[in-house]
């Protein structure tokens, strides 16, 4: 009897085998899910005919939902290399290489966003067009591209060429060899072979947490003037250690170097919440360097991010393809600052210089520098570097062959030995990575070796040292206290208006230090003190409510406690080692009282109560920002049955008390109660809400303007993955009983776009239906052709009316254009090859390209063009 086995590897991921059909499924890929398996034993070293390679998956299942509790959930890029390579399922004459792609299976939306990214990590910018936009000389950007198509092997290639794509929907489909997989509901799955089957559920319970395959322990750091922390020294294989990344603390600010898997895990060991961050410098768009970015976004400002142009055109264009989001929409979620390659730039005194590294995407390494009482103190971190060994094979004189110039291999060369105080190197080696013996004369003055999952060799040992996590290199020691430093800012920012002079009575106190998992506050107990955060986390927990937050430095505990004079409602306790200004109550309730604040912040409790237990407004929010809401919001009271208003200013809605539900014609997509939130989409594209809202009873609102919301990135963050949610449900098939019926709310209020909508769904219904008809194929493939003709004009009318009122999404809406034209002209073109097609591959279409579209990108140009006076 065939064997079927699900085997449950960690939060979110799950392994089924079936041996006898040589269908081995990973389900599930969130961040490190290969060094999960790896760890459990999934993956093994074998040897067959002399090579050695690795077992593993040959299949991998995405989830439905990309992203789940703020984090991403397919991050397909380390499993498929991992096949292709370590298993050696696409290496010329391995013995694993039978021709056999691997398959990557999930929705059809999915699929594709996934194989858009892996495409964007394997070769980053595609074109000398794309790179001489970011403004590379042309000359340069030939060369840039000749290297690219020498690691490339002369050609770039789409992800297709290399794998088996199984888009999902509700009806089984094969996997191969007799393995069925049928979604059961969103994201629950039921995957069989022959009379046995298993079923895998990827939705992730609300505050599960998702940990890596290490342990960390908890470290407390000191904030010295200029010191480099030590935060991983692996690589994306190394299932005991974080991928290589630093900290670099600079007069008492901390500025992160990439941002790896699971980089808010590195972060609570070192005791740094994410509103401490001052800025991240980022190198490339490997998984390994890039997919910790959605934590960075998680904060109650933008972060800054600093890189060259041509690094950040290549990272956003993946961020945005794993994201399903434009590329423009990332300037609410970072404060973009461009580097200048090969000259200094200032950062508030810090120096960095980024200089150009060979490798198969964007890359460059960074030189930082500051000066001491002696002159520059300085660090270089070089991740990821290619061997010179491996490059001097690459030199070519001929200017248009693949490969790279004498001159620039030499530049490399000189840029790699160029003497430091620390440098922090890979020496990964293969293909992409560096080798150790390229610095054994390197006159630094201490060099780190990283970057590899293996233990540094004897010769290595010679040549470098290593560096634990958590471990530092003080270069500039500090003589000030950066932590009173940061009270006094925080202060300053929570009470504006307040003299200096004044806040030095709150400053004039006790920082007290707590060890990780510490309760500091128990729920049902008064206080005798306020603490401000300054370092670390703490966790907000009342869990008869279902309330689990987690807050950053700059939040206030115990505040309402000591206003009122009443016991604590949550639980505060430590998430790791924590540093906050102790402050008397009866001296903080004098000073609020002194300053004519008190009255204020008692009118304002009951509404910063209730946003600090919610969850779109619990974690990671400073109470200077959670002071500037509160301001914000006001209540309002709807009856029974009233349609809750889609006009005036754009705000959010809250539900205080009170039911809503969100309607597309007569059709319920969600029901909400207290707590929950809608109106997302005037936060996120300044548009309407889409549904419509009712209120089944009477209901009371808080209504905060979603200006005030607009630049905050955790809650655009969280906003987004519950737009995305709303969406699926909105376009579902399955729910509804005619689904490309027409809806008020698909409107856009232009009328020529409107009625040209309607056309496109009369003409899409029509050749849906028809699917299921005795029609003959003569008579399908002219529908066929009048929906094409029909989307073909439809666009360009759009376009038309984007040139003419200067749209400024012009280029990403016409892109979007076309790839839904050469999506349906590939469906068309199947139907005329083998007379057939099923009716899910064009309900599929409709669904995740014409409807989404309409529902997102229309409904945002519709606005855009009304402002502009059309109608």
């Amino acid at each position: 009897m065939p064997t079927l086995s699900k085997i449950k590897v960690a939060e979110g991921i799950f392994y089924v085998t079936i041996p006898e059909a040589d269908v081995h499924i990973l389900c599930g890929c969130p961040a490190d899910s290969v060094k999960h398996l790896m760890k459990r034993g999934l993956i093994q070293s074998k040897e067959r005919d002399g090579v050695n390679f690795e077992t593993g998956p040959n299949a991998i299942l995405l989830s439905d939902t990309h992203i789940q509790n703020g984090r991403f959930t397919n991050l397909s890029e380390f499993p498929i290399l991992q096949i292709f390579y370590r298993q050696g399922r696409i290496i010329p004459g391995h013995p694993n290489n039978t021709g056999i792609k691997p398959v990557l299976i999930g929705s059809r939306r999915q699929v594709e966003a996934q194989m858009e990214y892996i495409y964007r990590g394997n070769y980053g910018l595609v074109s000398e067009e794309e790179i001489t936009r970011t403004g590379v000389p042309v000359k340069t950007a030939k060369e840039m591209m000749r290297l690219k198509l020498k690691f490339a092997f002369g050609r770039i290639r789409r992800m297709d060429e290399y794998l088996d794509l199984v888009m999902l929907e509700n009806q089984p489909q094969e996997i191969r060899n007799q393995v069925f997989i049928k979604r059961l509901r969103p994201n629950v799955f039921e995957i069989s072979h022959g009379r046995q089957c298993v079923r895998v559920d990827l939705n992730t319970p609300e505050h599960a947490q998702a940990l890596p395959s290490y342990v960390l322990g908890f470290h407390q750091i000191r904030r010295d003037y200029f010191a480099v922390l030590h935060s991983g020294e692996g690589d994306g294989w190394d299932i005991n250690r974080p991928a290589m990344a630093s900290i670099l603390l600079f007069q008492g600010k901390v500025y992160l170097i990439d941002a790896g898997p699971n980089i808010m895990h590195s972060l609570n060991a070192l005791g740094i919440s994410v509103n401490e961050i001052a800025g991240i410098f980022h190198t490339h768009a490997h998984d390994d360097h890039f997919c910790g970015l959605p934590d960075i976004m998680r904060a109650d400002h933008r972060i800054p991010y600093y890189a060259t142009p041509l690094v950040r055109s290549s990272v956003m264009k993946k961020l945005a393809a794993l994201s399903m989001m434009t590329e423009d929409e990332f300037q609410h979620y970072f404060d973009f600052h461009d580097l200048v390659a090969d000259q200094w730039n200032d950062i508030d005194t810090l120096e960095v210089m980024p200089v150009f590294s060979p490798h198969p995407v964007e890359t460059t390494v960074m030189f930082f520098r500051t000066l001491d009482r002696v002159g520059y103190r300085s660090y270089a971190h070089f991740a990821d570097i290619a061997s010179l060994k491996l490059l001097r094979g690459m030199i070519t004189s001929d200017d248009d062959a693949p490969g790279i110039s004498q001159e620039l291999y030499d530049a490399v060369a000189q840029s790699y030995l160029t003497p430091v105080d620390l440098k922090k190197l890979d020496i990964g080696g293969g293909m992409i990575h560096g080798d150790a013996e390229d610095f054994a004369e390197d006159k630094s003055a201490k060099i780190v070796l990283a970057h590899t999952e293996q233990p540094l060799t004897i010769r290595q040992k010679e040549i470098g040292s290593g560096a634990p996590f958590g471990a530092v290199d003080v270069l500039i020691p500090s003589h000030q206290d950066y932590i009173r430093s940061s009270a006094f800012h925080s202060l300053s920012s929570y009470f504006p208006n307040v003299p200096s002079s004044r806040l030095r009575v709150l400053l004039n106190n006790p920082v007290m230090k707590f060890n990780p998992e510490s309760i500091i506050f128990k729920a049902g107990r008064k206080t005798d003190c306020v603490y401000l955060l300054l370092t670390g986390q703490v966790e907000m927990i009342q869990s008869r409510k279902h309330v689990f937050s987690t807050l950053s430095s700059g939040a206030m505990l115990g505040e309402v406690s000591a206003l009122t004079d009443k016991p604590c409602a949550e639980t505060y306790r430590a998430a790791n080692f924590v540093q906050a200004l102790r402050i008397p109550m009866d001296l903080y309730c004098v000073f609020v009282k002194n300053n004519g604040l008190f009255d204020r912040m008692i009118r304002q409790l009951d509404i910063r109560s209730f946003l600090y237990t919610n969850r779109l407004f619990g974690d990671a929010m400073s109470c200077t920002r959670q002071n500037a809401i509160a301001a914000a919001t006001t209540t309002r009271l709807y009856a029974k049955d009233t349609v809750i208003g889609r006009s005036g200013t754009p705000r959010l809605g809250l539900i205080k008390s009170g039911a809503v539900d969100l309607l597309i014609g007569d059709r319920c997509i969600e029901r909400l109660k207290a707590g929950d939130f809608f109106c997302e989409t005037t936060v996120l594209y300044d548009i309407p809400c889409m549904f419509k809202a009712l209120a089944l009873k009477d209901t009371e609102l808080y209504e905060i303007p979603a200006a005030t919301l607009a630049d905050v990135p955790i809650i655009r963050w969280k906003l987004q993955e519950v737009h995305e949610a709303r969406l699926d449900k909105a376009v579902s098939f399955e729910a509804a009983s005619d689904p490309l019926a027409w809806q008020e709310e698909y409107g856009t209020g232009i009328a020529v776009i409107d009625h040209e909508h309607r056309e496109l769904f009369g003409k899409a219904k029509f050749l849906y239906n028809s699917l299921f008809a005795e029609v003959s194929t003569s008579q399908i493939g002219e529908l066929f052709q009048a929906l094409q003709a029909t989307i073909s004009a439809h666009y360009q009318t759009e376009e038309t009316l984007m040139r003419a009122n200067d749209y400024p999404g012009l280029a990403a809406h016409a892109a979007c254009h076309r790839r839904i034209l050469a999506s349906f002209l590939n469906i068309n073109a199947n139907y005329d090859a083998w007379k057939m097609i099923s009716r899910q591959d064009v309900g599929v279409f409709i669904k995740d390209h014409v409807m989404l579209h309409i529902l997102t990108e229309d409904r945002k140009l519709g606005f855009f063009l009304k402002d502009c006076g059309l109608a």
